[in-house]
């Protein structure tokens, strides 16, 4: 286990914002994934928003997130359908550019093939070498408190 629980991380940098996603485990063994937003500050800072997704809950989750996508892939289908509709072409060539022939075919979001932005990092060999592991940060459970009696001369 990583540090503060962490088995892996990548992260999505934007010209104006950062996503962290870094999947975790807590003290009980339970799986999560916590997605951090991170902005700059006109003062320097950062604001940090996080969302911690459970793995029990993850199947939901995917479902309404593959919703969602699906309803903004077919707004924006029907934005450049209307866009092109109110353009005058000039041409029969500009007509032809923008015609669906001329376009790539976009991909849908399948949640059987999970979204990635990004390959994920892999880790620095430094990191996998045993002598390079650091030590348990777990305490050992706390014990009552013992009295210590000192037996003295008398």
């Amino acid at each position: 286990m990583g540090l503060r629980g962490e088995l892996f991380s990548t992260r999505v940098m934007l010209p104006n914002r950062t996503y962290f996603f870094n999947v975790k485990e807590n003290r009980m063994g339970d799986l999560y994934l916590n997605f951090v937003e991170s902005k700059n500050r006109e003062d320097g800072g950062f604001d940090r928003q996080s969302v911690i997704l459970f793995a029990d809950d993850l199947q939901e989750f995917l479902k309404g997130f593959d919703e969602s996508l699906r309803f903004m892939e077919k707004e924006v289908r029907e934005r450049r359908r209307s866009a092109r509709a109110a353009a005058p072409s000039a041409s029969a060539h500009s007509a032809a550019a923008h015609s669906a022939a001329a376009r790539p075919a976009e991909k849908p979001y399948s949640a059987e093939k999970p979204y990635s932005a990004e390959k994920p990092r892999k880790e620095h060999p430094s990191k996998e070498h045993p002598s390079r592991e650091r030590p348990s940060r777990e305490r050992p459970p706390k014990k009552g408190k013992r009295i210590v009696v000192k037996k003295g001369k008398q």
